[in-house]
């Protein structure tokens, strides 16, 4: 889960932060509605046309790009003392997520090219620790990116542990695009899990300050309470501690009434301009 950008954080970060846990947020939590029970307006998130611009938005606060699918064999160590973050999605081999990720992948492919690194992917997580990887693996990173099943796996990894649980919490809480894309974003960056700093916990502060749609609430009151949540999060910690991801992208759309995200879409990140005209 890569805290910012790669650009945004070619500068030098303050301290290491605390690995994120990679535990899977139950999509019916408690307090939620049941997802079949909410009747949403609009195409979701998960059609496949709103998940590619889902992953253009991130991929502009993540990669400083819209090209999602350039990033599969992203790989470098950022400084946050996560170890080695890479992939679509930001995967770190000192969180737990890019031991699933190539687990799952020899499970798909047995004697891939990261098959080798499994012992030492198990030894480094939880630290910031290059011991068994170093640049052989970020070469062989770069070469499994190639390999089509690879690339699936990534997907797949990225569908379990966070776009998945996102969406289908946000559907359970009666949001529309906007805001699964809000739960997804903020899944991505602070992970799941229920403590104070993770999405759940961002979730829960929010609840208490408006209701979701599935319980009667106002559904741009809950998703600005949301959002403000989350920015309380970020501002924790020197590397989150740029929100515009949410001021001039989410805030835009909110903003806009737009909770289908329907372009044209035209937001900013860090300063930098970003448009999807269709």
């Amino acid at each position: 889960m890569r805290p910012q950008s790669r650009r945004a954080l070619g500068i030098a970060l303050a301290a290491a932060l605390v690995a994120v846990p990679a535990t899977v947020v139950a999509a019916g939590a408690a307090g939620a509605a049941p997802a079949a029970a909410v009747q949403l307006k609009g195409v979701g998130l998960d059609d496949p046309h709103k998940k590619d611009i889902a992953m253009q938005l991130v991929s502009s606060a993540e990669n400083s790009s819209l090209d999602w699918k350039a990033q599969y064999k992203y790989i470098e160590d950022i400084g946050d003392g996560r170890g080695y973050t890479a992939g679509i999605i930001g995967f770190c081999s000192g969180t737990g997520d890019m031991l699933d990720l190539v687990q799952h992948y020899t499970a798909l492919k047995p004697g891939n090219v990261l098959a080798k690194y499994l012992p030492a992917l198990k030894r480094v997580n939880g630290s910031a620790s290059h011991a068994g990887l170093g640049t052989p693996f970020v070469k062989d990173w770069a070469a499994a990116a190639k390999d089509p099943v690879f690339q699936q796996a990534q997907n797949d990894e990225r569908d379990r542990v966070y776009f998945n649980p996102a969406v289908g919490q946000a559907k359970a809480d009666g949001l529309r695009a906007l805001g699964q894309f809000a739960y997804y974003d903020a899944i991505v960056m602070h992970g799941p899990g229920t403590d104070p700093d993770s999405f759940g916990g961002i979730r829960a502060a929010a609840m208490k300050k408006a209701r979701t749609p599935a319980q009667g609430g106002d559904e741009a009151t809950y998703v600005r309470a949301f959002l403000e949540a989350r920015k309380v999060v970020m501002k924790k910690e020197e590397a989150h501690s740029d929100t515009s991801r949410v001021d001039t992208e989410q805030m835009v759309f909110l903003n806009a009434g737009n909770f289908d995200l329907n372009p044209p879409l035209r937001w900013k990140v860090y300063g930098d301009s970003y448009s999807i005209a269709s």
